[in-house]
């Protein structure tokens, strides 16, 4: 008796061309498909408005932490930056979300995506004015989110980060105000400065502000100036600019 005897079911799949289990046969190819649910966890702090109750609607404002406060400590994540100016300005006029990154990772776009699908769906947010800010590590995620999402935001703030320039023509309806060090160490300004003049060969509107004297730390300083939340409460999402084939429909005929 042979040691594999030859099922009907085994022996259907091989007159169908597939191996057992639907394993493709050898030098054949056949459709497939993926159905996987992918489970987010993150942790992260939340703070509401003093005056929360008595608007309908408030902007939202995501903050990305540095590879500095990784981890499972939510305390670390208010060393700097948003999260450390709410504990004590309790007028703060964002809902502020601010997730901690585990150890080992970076931020992940699908991830944060879904944190903000939560927070829009369990708060009074105000979906045409969603900003997301973060340094370093976090000014990475953020010029990576925008590219990811680019018709959620209202504008972004990219502290010492970078990003791919081909990113820019996604978002270049999104306001952005990049910030870097000119004396930066870890991550060169030109990281900024290539992204921003991207955005700007796209018609985008951008602007980098460089701090000449500054190292890597180029957050203390700008979440400390006021006229950065002053502009960002100016700022409302805009619609994406037609494909270029429409742009020539709606063109008027001379």
């Amino acid at each position: 008796m042979s040691k594999h005897p030859r099922s009907p079911v085994f022996l259907s799949a091989l007159l169908l061309g597939l191996g057992v289990g639907g394993r493709p046969a050898p030098a054949q190819q056949q459709a497939a498909k993926l159905d996987v649910q992918l489970r987010v966890t993150l942790d992260y702090l939340l703070f509401l408005p003093q005056a929360y109750d008595e608007n309908d609607a408030w902007p939202l404002m995501l903050f990305l932490h540095g590879i500095g406060e990784r981890g499972d400590d939510l305390e670390r994540v208010k060393k700097h930056g948003p999260p450390k100016i709410v504990e004590t300005k309790r007028d703060f006029p964002f809902i502020l979300v601010s997730p901690q990154c585990k150890a080992g990772r970076w931020w992940r776009s699908f991830e944060l995506t879904a944190l903000l699908d939560d927070v829009v769906a369990e708060y009074k947010v105000d979906e045409d004015r969603i900003y997301v800010t973060g340094l370093s590590m976090g000014g990475f995620g953020t010029w990576s989110l925008a590219a990811y999402t680019p018709n959620r935001f209202a504008a972004i703030v990219p502290i010492c980060g970078g990003g791919e320039p081909h990113w820019a023509k996604r978002f270049a309806h999104v306001a952005v105000w990049a910030f870097h060090g000119g004396r930066d160490p870890l991550i060169p300004p030109e990281r900024s400065r290539a992204m921003v003049d991207a955005l700007i060969k796209h018609g985008g509107d951008a602007k980098l502000t460089i701090y000449p004297e500054a190292e890597h730390d180029s957050w203390t300083a700008t979440y400390a100036n006021p006229a950065l939340y002053d502009w960002l409460l100016q700022q409302k999402r805009r619609d994406p600019p037609p494909p270029k084939e429409k742009q020539k429909e709606q063109a008027p005929k001379k």
